[in-house]
């Protein structure tokens, strides 16, 4: 009993784990993008006319690109809010925490590795490489990835 209460603790952190990564780099691209605002509104039209407008227009690209960067991460959040916290089924899907012989995996969103004193946990999107082979896997069953073959043992 005290392993489920364990891995159950371990899957809320996760999740807070992936809040956390989404709010961190979401305030970073918005920092970013008013940083280009300013740079934007402070460009003074120069005697060098051509080199001004080349600056403008890097900026503008700047700006762009970052655009699209937080729309993409406005998605990302958005599907981390549609994850159930209370997810407990025997086949893997978006919200378990799923315990292999080799790594453990939370399905929600790409964020990177979570760790604390005692557990590692591989925060995943559902349409990573890894993602795609075990959804829908059950307790007990094999899947092979890099060469190597892992087994499902526990799913939360």
């Amino acid at each position: 009993m005290k392993k489920i209460e364990e891995f159950e603790t371990l899957k809320k952190e996760a999740y807070k784990y992936c809040k956390q990564f989404v709010a961190e780099r979401l305030g970073r691209i918005q920092s970013q993008i008013k940083e280009l605002e300013t740079a934007l509104t402070s460009e003074t039209k120069s005697s060098a006319g051509d080199k001004h407008e080349t600056g403008r227009a890097m900026i503008q690209l700047e700006r762009e690109k970052l655009g699209q960067q937080l729309s993409e991460l406005e998605k990302t959040q958005q599907l981390l809010s549609k994850v159930p916290k209370d997810r407990n089924s025997q086949s893997v899907g978006l919200g378990n925490l799923v315990v292999t012989d080799s790594f453990t995996y939370y399905i929600a969103i790409s964020a990177g590795e979570y760790k604390n004193s005692t557990h590692s946990v591989y925060c995943i999107s559902a349409a990573t490489p890894i993602g795609k082979l075990i959804f829908g896997k059950a307790i007990g069953d094999p899947f092979h990835f890099n060469g190597k073959t892992a087994t499902i043992l526990t799913i939360h």
